[in-house]
């Protein structure tokens, strides 16, 4: 299962950039979005058919392949959008988390005394939805990314962008601890499935609180000072989670969630918006992307692992490390974006 899992994330690394680079050179976003919802579905759809190791892993390739590119393509759109009808990105993207919070209760009370294949069809009639709702985006057109050279190194090429990767990764896979584990530590650490339901959902929350106010906060300070913002908070975060686990102090530690994550998140999606040419704005989102939710979250995923077998709680300190480190990286961004 690790072994599917992992070969899926990889799919977003080489396939993101690819199909980015197609929809800027055709200055598309609707309908390159359509297709790819439509395919994924169908793709998710033959897992119902897949059967043993081999077929299973084709099945989950085919799908990641088609389904990762979706989420920096409609990033990208909804940021040209934004710039073209005045629309507010943060209160866009924060039906994003309340879904998340719904699907996430909605679900566990849906399965509550009822079969596991109720999982997989639960999936492919989101997906479906997912194809239906493409068919009503504003067909958004972006100039189209002309020259010899494919978009993705014209990207690769500015060298601020990479600082901002670097950046960005440090402070986003600093969560990967907290995200593989943390439940699991919490219940160790005496905690009921109820308070690690509400600690979990006050992080998500948390960042719907910022996401409200979102653009006005990246219009007062900037992109890249929001970034080192989210680091600052990291550190505190995770060295405060990885040294004790009183509720009090939890409590107030996930509220800083708005920033870690929902701070970085904003501070990214910003300074793509501002730094690179809308020409190539697919492929920027896909890269950072793939290097981040791809790259990154891999190797975290797999150290993560042993930090915590090794040190359990105190796994959480590294964490730290990178979220500061990141901070002060975004923090020598700040006249660049």
């Amino acid at each position: 299962i690790g072994l599917v899992m992992a070969v899926g994330m990889m799919m977003k690394v080489v396939g993101n950039p690819l199909v980015a680079g197609a929809a800027d050179r055709m200055g598309e976003r609707r309908r390159p979005l359509v297709a790819l919802a439509a395919v994924s579905c169908l793709a998710f759809a033959a897992f119902h058919m897949a059967h043993g190791f081999w077929p299973v892993l084709l099945v989950t390739m085919a799908f990641f392949l088609f389904w990762s590119p979706i989420m920096p393509l409609m990033e990208s759109l909804t940021m040209h959008l934004g710039r073209e009808r005045g629309l507010n990105y943060g209160r866009i993207r924060l039906w994003g988390s309340l879904t998340f919070i719904a699907g996430a209760w909605g679900m566990g009370w849906v399965l509550t005394g009822r079969g596991i294949d109720l999982v997989y069809w639960s999936i492919l009639a989101a997906a479906g939805l997912v194809v239906l709702t493409t068919l009503t985006l504003p067909d958004g057109r972006p100039p189209k990314a002309e020259g010899a050279a494919a978009p993705i190194l014209d990207v690769l090429r500015d060298r601020t962008f990479l600082i901002f990767i670097l950046a960005s990764g440090l402070i986003q896979t600093s969560h990967v601890v907290y995200y593989a584990f943390g439940t699991i530590h919490w219940q160790k650490a005496g905690l009921s499935e109820t308070v690690i339901g509400g600690l979990w959902a006050e992080g998500v929350i948390a960042e719907i609180v910022l996401f409200i106010w979102g653009d006005t906060v990246v219009r007062r300070i900037g992109a890249a000072r929001l970034l080192a913002l989210a680091g600052l908070a990291g550190l505190i975060r995770w060295w405060g989670t990885g040294v004790t686990d009183a509720l009090p102090a939890l409590l107030v530690l996930q509220a800083l969630h708005g920033l870690t994550f929902g701070a970085a998140h904003l501070g990214a999606v910003h300074f793509i918006a501002r730094r690179m040419d809308p020409a190539v704005s697919a492929t920027a989102q896909s890269v950072y992307g793939a290097a981040v939710m791809g790259l990154g979250f891999g190797a975290a995923s797999w150290a993560s692992g042993h930090l915590y077998a090794a040190h359990a709680g105190g796994a959480y300190l590294p964490m730290a490390v990178m979220a500061g480190a990141g901070g002060v990286i975004a923090y020598a961004l700040r006249r660049r974006s």
